[in-house]
């Protein structure tokens, strides 16, 4: 029986020295990572965010949150990364171009529309008619000169970096307005002029155009902040 209890004595001992060894304390596994507290006793989220935080960096309306993706990504990874404002950018310059051409053709009359003169369809018509002059002082074509120049500018990669509250609610504010002149020009030209402009209808198509995917964007920011907040 004496060689069997020393060997329990043995077993007691490294045993004691075990736990003395460890000083009663768990320890981390090694290879483990801690995430450090956030102080809100939340995790961060696999976006980069605080998980129950209403704020979002993905949501440029709620906190101004980078429209451009990081810079090493350049300008080819900004149209993979964000292929709505590179269309709504697309229909800006498109806006642009045109009001362009209609204010040199408005100022020069040497530069003649290409555009049909008879018949419903008569962009000359439309141009030089009395309506053609907001107040009979500001030419409609440099209205929507300013207006797309504006377009062009905060809907480029460069004007996503502004991404903040003020910035995208002016946005949204901008196109509304644009949208309401654009009815009001539809029915200058089809009930009080009765003829047609194509030039004008290409910007009153892209107008329409850009206020459905600017007023999708603006819902999908908001949804996203009410899902966040409950």
């Amino acid at each position: 029986m004496a060689p069997q209890k020393q060997a329990k004595r043995r077993r007691q001992a490294v045993s004691a020295k075990k736990k003395a060894s460890h000083g009663g304390k768990s320890r981390t596994p090694v290879g483990t990572m801690t995430i450090p507290s956030t102080g809100t006793g939340r995790g961060p989220a696999s976006d980069g965010s605080t998980r129950g935080d209403v704020t979002d960096a993905a949501d440029p309306i709620v906190t101004g949150g980078a429209g451009m993706p990081q810079p090493s990504m350049g300008f080819a990874g900004w149209i993979r990364a964000r292929p709505l404002q590179f269309t709504m950018w697309l229909l800006s310059l498109f806006g642009l171009g045109v009001s362009i051409y209609l204010t040199i053709a408005h100022y020069d009359t040497a530069v003649g529309l290409s555009c049909p003169d008879t018949g419903v369809v008569n962009c000359l018509k439309v141009t030089t008619s009395s309506q053609s002059m907001v107040f009979g002082i500001f030419p409609v074509a440099v209205l929507g000169l300013a207006f797309y120049v504006f377009m062009a500018l905060v809907n480029s990669p460069f004007g996503r970096r502004w991404d903040r509250r003020e910035v995208n609610l002016a946005r949204l504010g901008s196109i509304v307005v644009g949208m309401g002149f654009v009815l009001y020009l539809v029915y200058v030209e089809v009930v009080q002029i009765g003829n047609i402009c194509l030039w004008c209808t290409s910007v009153h198509v892209a107008t329409f155009l850009l206020f459905a995917l600017m007023v999708y964007e603006a819902a999908s920011w908001t949804s996203r902040t009410i899902t966040r907040s409950r």
